[in-house]
């Protein structure tokens, strides 16, 4: 590969329109030889290789904003692991069992979000993105026949943590808009029953995965890790089921959680003005004050949520869809790949921001996390002043 880059004409004029062409053409030969990815600017995701790339005067912008997202990743996934997962664990375990100022019900979805959420980042993070990242150190993953499997729980994991923030946010659309359905549906029962729900139906939807990929990992810079099974990549039916898998998630979720939040606000402005008339006849500012503080908290912590899902899961979303459309012929709009590699680190980064929402948006949850936080210093600090 580095003979064929040095001796390239790299004088022969590049426009978008021969960009797209050699880039469809290479991508037909990549599937069909079955995931070397000839074209990717850092094969190897080498550093040094990346590096090389971007000395290198005449190759596209394109090519050279990929090359740069490939640098940064070799330090952010890292990083996002050894933050995120410790993070995570630390809010599940203040979510399940300290009094951090939220129902019982909402404490469940919260928690299953961050359990889904950690979930993500063992399986997507720590075992599929570091090891391409660091295709040299983890090679001894290749020949180990599970990634089918691998694939599976990791769609499925995925899967629950979209849909968990989608019942999450029903969840606080019943509770403010729905008075009458409040009492029943919010309930510690009924959200563990809605999660239990999703989570098979999430294991079940994903089983495709088993059949439409192989057991053999890639460890290349592509939408899928693993190889495909032989006639996947141009076959209507799987490209069919594969379409529908990027449409429910996170496309109709997506869609979901804009429309639920949209019926909240217009509920929530219509009962304002009716408690601003309220208050104005009979000058009890009192209660009602402290009934929209606490409803002003709860909103907050929903939109924030939905809104940081929204925004870090928009870019993967579009260009999942777009990739299967394109591998079928539908090329009128095209997507470069470093769009792709955005997209998973945004994605990446949504699975541990939840934490720091709770804790900017909830005074006792902040108070629990760093009580949590300090305990293993205090204990250190006490040991040590017991011993002298």
């Amino acid at each position: 590969m580095d003979q064929n880059v040095r001796t390239m004409d790299w004088n022969v004029p590049i426009t978008d329109q021969n960009l797209r062409t050699i880039d469809r053409n290479v991508t037909t030969i990549y599937q069909n030889l079955g995931g070397i990815d000839f074209y990717d600017p850092t094969m190897g995701r080498d550093l040094s290789y990346a590096l090389y790339w971007l000395s290198i005067d005449q190759i596209p912008l394109t090519w050279r904003i990929e090359a740069v997202l490939m640098i940064i990743q070799v330090g952010y996934y890292p990083i996002l692991a050894i933050v995120g997962v410790p993070v995570n664990i630390v809010t599940i375990h203040v979510l399940f069992y300290k009094d951090c100022g939220l129902s019982p019900c909402v404490r469940r979805y919260l928690g299953a979000m961050a359990v889904a959420d950690q979930l993500v980042m063992i399986l997507d993070l720590i075992l599929r993105h570091i090891p391409i990242v660091y295709q040299e150190q983890f090679y001894f993953l290749v020949p180990i026949p599970v990634c089918n499997i691998h694939a599976v729980l990791l769609y499925a994991a995925t899967d629950c943590s979209v849909w968990f923030t989608v019942t999450f946010t029903f969840d606080r659309f019943v509770a403010i808009c729905c008075q009458k359905l409040k009492s029943k549906y919010c309930s510690e029962k009924t959200a563990a029953v809605v999660l239990g729900t999703v989570t098979v139906l999430s294991c079940l939807k994903n089983i495709f995965w088993y059949f439409m990929l192989t057991a053999h990992y890639r460890l290349g810079n592509t939408p899928w890790f693993c190889d495909g099974s032989i006639g996947v990549s141009d076959s209507h039916v799987w490209a069919t089921i594969e379409f529908l898998h990027h449409i429910l998630t996170p496309a109709l979720p997506f869609l979901l959680i804009l429309l639920l939040n949209v019926f909240t606000v217009r509920h929530i402005l219509v009962t304002s003005r009716a408690r601003r008339r309220l208050r104005a006849h009979t000058n009890g500012n009192g209660q009602c004050d402290t009934e929209m503080r606490n409803r002003k908290k709860s909103i907050i912590l929903l939109y924030v949520i939905s809104a940081n899902f929204s925004l870090l899961w928009s870019t993967l979303m579009v260009y999942s869809i777009w990739n299967r459309l394109f591998n079928l012929g539908y090329d009128s709009v095209y997507l470069y790949q470093f769009v792709q590699e955005l997209g998973f680190m945004l994605q990446l980064l949504s699975c541990c921001t939840n934490t720091a929402i709770y804790a900017m948006t909830q005074t006792k949850f902040r108070q629990q996390l760093k009580n949590v936080l300090k305990y293993p210093f205090t204990q250190i600090h006490q040991s040590i002043k017991f011993a002298h």
